[in-house]
């Protein structure tokens, strides 16, 4: 696939051959058609093409560098600063390694195996907050997801609670008082109707508010 002339409206796609690669560009044609997608099976090509020129977004495949994933996002940072970047996990990820990609410079992880509306969510969240929001139909797919009863910053909470972090984590990560996390939370219960955390990650992901 060819990159288009305006890397905003130009994703970048490191992932192996799969079907899951196949299932991820699928999504990106329905759901954005005026995207031009480019992809490479080789991580080592990311440094290259990101000196080259900025995308709308990056979605590198956590298989392709394995333990240097959190060093090759710091290089990523390095040379594109405020580029966009979704990171694509199996579906067993541990703590700590979560936390090193999310701090290496990740905007969001997201299970090879998340539910359509899920990985939907996402991507289009990433592509909004590219050059401005002026990715071409990422609005449209906001508009087209499940609805859900929480504020944006509720829903940020919701999906690290789903990511399984501390109170701790989740006010470190979006620079929150631990005391405002517990409110966040006790929020998200009583609009979702849920009694355990537990029952509200799960009403989440089958809602495909988040991604699991």
């Amino acid at each position: 696939m060819e990159l288009s002339v305006m890397g905003a409206a130009t994703v970048l796609v490191a992932a192996p051959p799969s079907l899951h690669r196949q299932g991820l560009l699928a999504t990106l044609h329905t759901h954005w058609p005026a995207l031009a997608c480019t992809v490479t099976p080789d991580a080592g090509q990311l440094l290259p093409l990101l000196r080259q020129q900025a995308y709308g977004l990056v979605v590198l495949d956590s298989t392709l560098s394995g333990p240097g994933l959190p060093q090759l996002l710091r290089q990523l940072r390095t040379i594109r600063g405020s580029q966009q970047l979704l990171v694509l996990t199996g579906r067993h990820l541990a703590p700590l390694l979560r936390r090193q990609l999310l701090q290496a410079g990740a905007h969001a992880l997201l299970r090879q195996s998340a539910p359509p509306a899920a990985a939907v969510a996402t991507i289009a969240a990433l592509l909004s907050g590219a050059a401005g929001g002026t990715v071409p139909g990422a609005a449209t797919a906001l508009a087209t997801l499940p609805p859900t009863p929480f504020s944006p910053r509720e829903v940020e909470v919701l999906r690290l609670v789903v990511a399984d972090f501390s109170n701790q984590e989740i006010a470190e990560q979006l620079n929150l008082s631990v005391r405002t996390v517990e409110s966040h939370r006790r929020a998200l219960l009583q609009k979702a109707g849920a009694r355990t955390l537990v029952g509200l990650a799960v009403q989440a992901v089958r809602q495909g508010w988040v991604a699991p």
